[in-house]
C-alpha cells in the first residue's frame, strides 16, 4: 500500500498529533499513522482511499491537504 501524505497546517502541538492519530486509527483501525506536528505532516499507511483518511482529521476539526 502507498502512503498517503497530508499537510495539516492547524496541527500546532503533541495534543494536536495524537488527536489526528486517533481519529485515523478510528477508520482504520490496521493503519499506520506518523503526525509530526513540528512539520505539520502526517503519513498513513491504509487500506482507506485518501478522501476517507481526509474526511477523518476534518471530522476532528483538522483542515488536511493532500500531497
Amino acid at each position: 500500500m502507498p502512503a498517503i501524505q497530508l499537510h495539516v497546517s492547524d496541527m500546532a502541538c503533541g495534543a494536536c498529533a495524537a488527536a489526528i492519530e486517533t481519529a485515523i486509527q478510528a477508520t482504520d483501525p490496521q493503519a499506520q499513522v506518523q503526525a509530526d506536528p513540528a512539520s505539520k505532516q502526517v503519513t498513513v499507511i491504509t487500506s482507506c482511499s485518501a478522501a476517507a483518511i481526509q474526511v477523518a482529521i476534518a471530522t476532528a476539526g483538522y483542515h488536511p491537504e493532500l500531497r
